[in-house]
């Protein structure tokens, strides 16, 4: 089934904008995806007409916005496909949510004994947060690596996995590479050691449907604005037997039953992990966000995602001088490159001269580019509203690139 993306992209007003002159062709989606005008509506609605504090008042304004916030939790629920709104918590993001886990297991007696099982493909959210808990309780942590394709090397993986891996975190979807993980078999797999599971779904569930009981993970991670939403919220999803078990990472208003001078009572799940006033707006939005989704065929946007990346992909790899970084046989939305003799930074400044924006750096993956042997990449990456004819325009301003920067050295020598 063919989608209508010249009528889906009427949904998100941004997109008529230009940029120097030139009409704006957005591949930034891995940074932060652009909103739908039902997610903008929300907000303006939220803030304009039933703005108030929630879970705490008895008028009006406080008891439709706790209505609202609380469908948004349901709506994350099934999306998801939680088994329980028990099981859906609210953070800024995925780097919170990895966070409280991590935090909430360094109080559950790790020992020098232990060890937490990570890949090399992961965001710095999925590594920097396992590294502070390690040195806290002296438990190791290990890397599965990668090949020169960007996938995870399996053998490597069972080999490093074993009695002693208390947690295995990895990323469904590579942000740097695209690379899509086999997460299934590596949840199987750890949990038949005894190991939790975590996953960091940032890049995975805006591009296709995920199901937690399907999945079987023990925690799964997610930001909103990926997810078309707003920015400051997002999701960390944890089966109901594993959050009740972690600590709350803050303490406050809200996430307590009973209060007294000498002690405290923690109020119920999800509450429980959601010190404080929340970001009310945020988790309207990300409501809002999910049900426009379910309003698409989730199948066909993959399916053009895809077609997307194919396109792109046969057209930069005949590039002279273009090297594609990532080529694992499973991949979505996300193409990196190199381009000899080019700096990331001076191709992506050249390509915003003609509207056309691209990521460059190292996306919060110096792993990944110290495994490659580059400071940098230049990437793009796609939304189900990006077109065909903007990948003809990627292509094109990438050769103009180099003709400009080839120039400019020829002239210095």
């Amino acid at each position: 089934m063919t989608i209508d993306v010249e009528r889906l992209r009427e949904d998100f007003p941004i997109l008529k904008r230009e940029v120097h002159g030139k009409p704006l062709v957005y591949l930034d989606n891995a940074a932060s995806a652009q909103k739908p005008r039902a997610v903008l509506d929300a907000l303006d609605h939220c803030y304009r007409t039933e703005y108030a504090n929630v879970h705490r008042g008895v008028h009006t304004l406080s008891e439709r916005a706790t209505a609202r916030y609380e469908q948004a939790r349901r709506s994350v629920q099934r999306f998801i496909n939680a088994a329980s709104q028990q099981e859906v918590i609210f953070v800024r993001g995925t780097t919170e949510a990895i966070n409280l886990v991590a935090r909430s297991l360094g109080d559950t007696g790790l020992s020098e004994w232990d060890e937490i099982l990570i890949t090399g493909m992961e965001h710095h959210s999925n590594i920097v947060p396992w590294q502070m808990l390690c040195e806290r309780t002296g438990a190791a942590l290990r890397h599965a690596p990668i090949n020169d394709r960007g996938e995870l090397i399996m053998e490597d993986f069972y080999q490093l996995l074993g009695p002693r891996t208390r947690l295995v975190a990895l990323t469904h979807v590579s942000n740097a590479l695209g690379t899509v993980n086999p997460v299934r078999e590596l949840v199987a797999a750890a949990h038949a050691q005894g190991a939790l599971v975590l996953i960091d779904g940032a890049q995975a569930v805006p591009h296709f449907r995920v199901d937690m009981q399907a999945l079987g993970c023990d925690f799964y991670a997610f930001s909103g604005h990926k997810l078309y939403g707003p920015t400051g919220i997002g999701v960390l999803y944890g089966r109901l037997e594993q959050l009740q078990r972690l600590r709350p990472m803050q303490g406050g208003g809200d996430m307590i039953s009973q209060v007294t001078l000498e002690r405290s009572e923690y109020a119920e799940l999800p509450h429980r992990l959601e010190a404080g006033t929340p970001h009310i707006a945020g988790v309207i939005g990300l409501g809002a966000a999910v049900e426009y989704l379910e309003t698409l065929d989730a199948a066909a946007l993959q399916d053009h995602e895809q077609a997307l990346l194919e396109d792109a992909t046969t057209r930069l790899q005949v590039i002279p001088g273009l090297r594609i970084i990532g080529t694992a046989q499973h991949k979505c939305s996300v193409i990196s490159f190199v381009v000899e003799g080019m700096h990331a930074h001076d191709i992506g400044t050249i390509l915003d001269s003609g509207g056309v924006a691209v990521r460059a750096g190292h996306h919060c993956s110096m792993p990944v580019m110290q495994r490659f042997g580059i400071p940098a990449t230049t990437r793009a990456a796609f939304a189900f509203y990006n077109t065909h004819a903007e990948v003809e325009q990627l292509v094109q301003a990438i050769g103009q690139a180099q003709q400009l920067l080839s120039g400019k050295q020829q002239a210095v020598s």
